[in-house]
């Protein structure tokens, strides 16, 4: 598969870098770094654009101003891609409405889009979360989802100690954050690994936004989160050590 990644700063190159270093060896991965300034609206996107881009079947718009996704319809005609991925992972870099016009733009190209929000909510289905799950039908997305996208760890317990002895990263984060919490995981009980997988989640740091999307009355960074420590939960529940408390009774009372 041949991926172009947009890059504009960090968010971005971490991004690329996880992709590169983790991504299957057949995935061909080029980058353009999308210039740093653009006007509040982009009325000539081939102004803002090199002369060539290399050909691709997925882009990835991992721009930190709006207006990169702007440029995004311009880039797929360049490169001949049938597929776009426009992560919402702060709503300032790629705001609700303008997600929803690029995926029009792009539906009017022929090409599909997803605007997963946040990015680790993308499966080979569907992408965001709660209500506002949204599925979609595209080869090309959808493997890209099977190895970067919703985290997908396989946690192994070991019954006896109830320590979780192995911790295998089937989907990574596209950040690199799955990756980090399977590793700091092992060693970490069972009734300790749900809340770890968050504290690990935390400190990564997480790229989502931490301002209240109006979407989920909740942070992105907590969205991203809560999604990781439950798929964590399940998979330790049933190691965890019950402790029964007989209402009126002190513990001298044996």
């Amino acid at each position: 598969m041949q991926i172009l990644a947009i890059i504009s700063a960090e968010y971005g190159q971490r991004h690329v870098d996880n992709l590169l270093a983790h991504g299957p060896a057949d995935w061909q991965i080029e980058v353009w770094q999308a210039p740093a300034i653009l006007p509040p609206v982009v009325d000539d996107p081939e102004d803002y654009l090199p002369a060539s881009l290399p050909p691709a079947d997925l882009v990835l718009a991992f721009g930190e101003h709006k207006g990169v996704a702007e440029l995004v319809p311009e880039v797929a005609r360049m490169t001949g891609a049938r597929a776009v991925i426009a992560p919402v992972d702060r709503e300032e870099w790629l705001p609700r409405g303008l997600a929803r016009q690029l995926r029009g733009w792009l539906a009017d190209q022929g090409v599909v889009c997803v605007t997963p929000k946040p990015l680790c909510s993308l499966t080979e289905t569907h992408y965001n979360v709660r209500r506002h799950r949204v599925e979609y039908d595209d080869p090309t997305i959808a493997e890209f989802a099977r190895h970067f996208g919703r985290p997908d760890l396989r946690l192994t317990v070991d019954p006896v100690s109830r320590l979780v002895v192995e911790a295998e990263v089937a989907r990574d984060a596209v950040c690199g954050c799955a990756r980090h919490v399977a590793q700091g995981l092992v060693g970490a009980s069972a009734n300790d690994a749900e809340q770890e997988a968050g504290l690990l989640h935390h400190h990564y740091p997480c790229l989502a936004g931490m301002v209240k999307d109006p979407d989920f009355d909740d942070t992105l960074m907590h969205v991203s989160g809560h999604m990781l420590r439950d798929q964590v939960g399940e998979q330790v529940k049933p190691y965890k050590t019950v402790v029964y408390i007989t209402p009126g009774r002190r513990s001298e009372d044996g």
